[in-house]
């Protein structure tokens, strides 16, 4: 076989890295994955701990797989659009070092999710979990709107409901208005009395997932507390905001939500539906066909092959060819 029908795609997010290796004719041939995050630093996403992780990996998978040289790679990162410098910087020389690939093409975890999910149509993923992120395309530019962050905005998303679940309770605890008890009794339940919750929560380096924890708790409330039900509604109203933000205007667009957050089931999902039917009439809603995985092995397959004709942006998706290709 040649070498450069064999790829490489990379998913690299908040609960670790997952890898395949693979052939265009023949598909994915074997899979890795590291439970590992890689680290962020004063550069952003730390280039150096991203290979000690990806080597090992790749060696094993293109040992099991038989690809002798494969010759482009798609790594989709999540942090890259804001926190990716470093990583651009140095990992395409890295990774031509290592392995000899040339053509590497460096994704945002958003793109990934747009690609996995609708392929390369025009439309808008949102991607929903602990943080939530908007993308949109008419495929001539990427558009996105949030994913700035548990302090600045990921309006909806799994840290947010957590977060106004937990202000309803301390707003309960407190005698204030609006508040809930419910939320309360699960809080102290969750978390113990809520009094000592700051000193709880604020020190962690992991407050955002801490803060999604008790986003089921809100969705099991909601059926029979009105502040809840509250919580999950104006949850859609920012989710289909920034789909609407994004979603070309014309054209047949179609759009999805992807992502954890949806296993909250009906307390979310049915106003997410009317929401999305309000704000974007113009769109088809479909099902996600895939997963941010698939996104990066739909990418690394088209680069390999030349038909990569997806909107090129230095921040969101970057296609890097090395010397001597």
């Amino acid at each position: 076989m040649t070498g450069g029908a064999g790829f490489i795609a990379v998913d690299s997010g908040g609960s670790g890295m997952r890898i395949v290796v693979g052939d265009v004719g023949r598909g994915v041939l074997a899979r890795r994955e590291s439970r590992e995050p890689v680290r962020t630093g004063e550069r952003g996403i730390d280039a150096g701990h991203f290979m000690e992780q990806l080597v090992p990996m790749v060696r094993a998978a293109v040992a099991e797989s038989g690809i002798a040289a494969p010759g482009a790679v798609s790594v989709g990162a999540a942090g890259l659009a804001s926190l990716g410098d470093g990583l651009r910087a140095e990992l395409p020389g890295a990774l031509e070092h290592e392995f000899g690939i040339r053509r590497v093409a460096l994704v945002a975890d958003a793109v990934t999710a747009y690609v996995g999910a609708l392929g390369a149509r025009p439309g808008a993923v949102v991607a929903a979990g602990t943080g939530l992120i908007a993308i949109g395309t008419d495929l001539k530019r990427w558009r996105r709107a949030d994913g700035w962050g548990h302090l600045l905005g990921d309006c909806g998303s799994g840290a947010w409901i957590g977060r106004a679940g937990l202000e309803a309770a301390m707003r309960a605890h407190d005698g204030r208005s609006d508040g809930s008890p419910v939320l309360l009794g699960r809080a102290e339940k969750m978390f113990g009395p809520v009094r000592g919750l700051p000193g709880k929560l604020y020190p962690r380096p992991d407050r955002p997932a801490v803060l999604a924890s008790f986003a089921p708790e809100v969705a099991g409330c909601a059926d029979g507390d009105p502040v809840a039900a509250g919580i999950l509604r104006a949850a859609a109203r920012h989710m289909a905001d920034s789909a609407a933000a994004v979603c070309p205007a014309t054209g047949d667009p179609q759009v999805t939500v992807t992502g954890g957050l949806l296993n909250m089931g009906a307390p979310l999902v049915a106003p997410l539906d009317e929401e999305l039917s309000k704000r974007l009439p113009q769109a088809r809603r479909v099902p996600a066909d895939g997963d941010p995985l698939q996104g990066s092995v739909r990418i690394a397959t088209d680069l390999a092959t030349d038909r990569l004709t997806l909107p090129s942006d230095e921040a969101m998706l970057c296609v890097v060819t090395e010397k001597g290709d």
